[in-house]
């Protein structure tokens, strides 16, 4: 996108990455810079719907500190079990874990990531409990996931599918409101048996509070533009994600519900990061 934008805008945008606190402190920069349009924010569902609710000490809200912009694409998790759990389906894993209440257990990269919440979703939906397994990240995660140590996870599509494809793990549905474009043959969780299920990460741009409307206005449409054009839709789809353009008042719309409905997963999960 950053490419891509240098071209539309004519100037070179430069990214600079701020790791930590679940990019809390790359938030916090733009929030803190001059509302002018040159500092901007490549927001995420954890970063701004989540974190607020997570990190009892953020200096800053999401939802009133930043401006939406623009979302530039999204992708659902993709549920997923060990081969040696006796089931091939979310009918038949809800009633595994319905019967062996609380010992099926689950993989996340962290309390509070959204593969922790999105079980935690799960199991609000279907009252059913699994034992959550955290760990220091996806990687370590995944290695004993395969290695059969915990039995299931919702995480990312780009390792989750390719090891579903392998053999070394099954994939039973797909998180989003529609089937993944990388497994269009898996069904969603919410086809395969919970009703109304859908966690969907996204990615969107956001400013500093208090931007002009017309720089708003001017980078909406600059992103929207990028957004539709070939070769960032192949850049974004082979990474995963699906090319998804909203516009400001789209975007600010999504965000604020998002923030709403991971307000309550949060709450349930008894998660806190600070």
């Amino acid at each position: 996108m950053a490419v891509a934008l240098s071209v539309e805008l004519r100037q070179q945008v430069v990214v600079e990455n701020r790791g930590e606190a679940g990019g809390s402190i790359a938030a916090q920069s733009v929030v803190d810079a001059p509302a002018d349009g040159y500092t901007l924010f490549f927001a995420t569902t954890g970063t701004v719907a989540i974190n607020q609710h997570l990190y009892s000490k953020l200096r800053h809200n999401p939802l009133t500190d930043l401006t939406p912009i623009a979302t530039i694409a999204s992708f659902p998790n993709v549920l997923v079990v060990h081969p040696s759990l006796p089931v091939r389906s979310v009918t038949e894993l809800i009633a595994l874990a319905r019967e062996r209440q609380g010992t099926l257990t689950y993989g996340s990269s962290g309390s509070g990531s959204s593969s922790h919440l999105a079980v935690v979703l799960l199991e609000s939906m279907t009252g059913v409990k699994f034992t959550h397994v955290p760990y220091k990240g996806s990687a370590p995660a995944m290695t004993d996931f395969v290695a059969g140590r915990i039995d299931m996870m919702i995480d990312n599509p780009t390792t989750n599918i390719p090891l579903a494809q392998s053999g070394k793990l099954r994939a039973l549905g797909a998180s989003g409101r529609t089937r993944s474009r990388q497994m269009p043959e898996l069904p969603t969780i919410a086809e395969a048996g919970v009703p109304g299920y859908e966690v969907t990460i996204w990615y969107a741009l956001m400013g500093p509070a208090r931007l002009p409307n017309a720089v708003v206005s001017r980078l909406s449409k600059d992103v929207g533009t990028v957004v539709a054009t070939a070769k960032a839709k192949e850049g974004l789809e082979g990474l995963g994600t699906d090319p998804i353009y909203m516009d400001t008042r789209e975007t600010t719309a999504f965000i604020a519900a998002e923030s709403r409905k991971w307000a309550e997963v949060v709450k349930a999960s008894g998660a806190r990061a600070d």
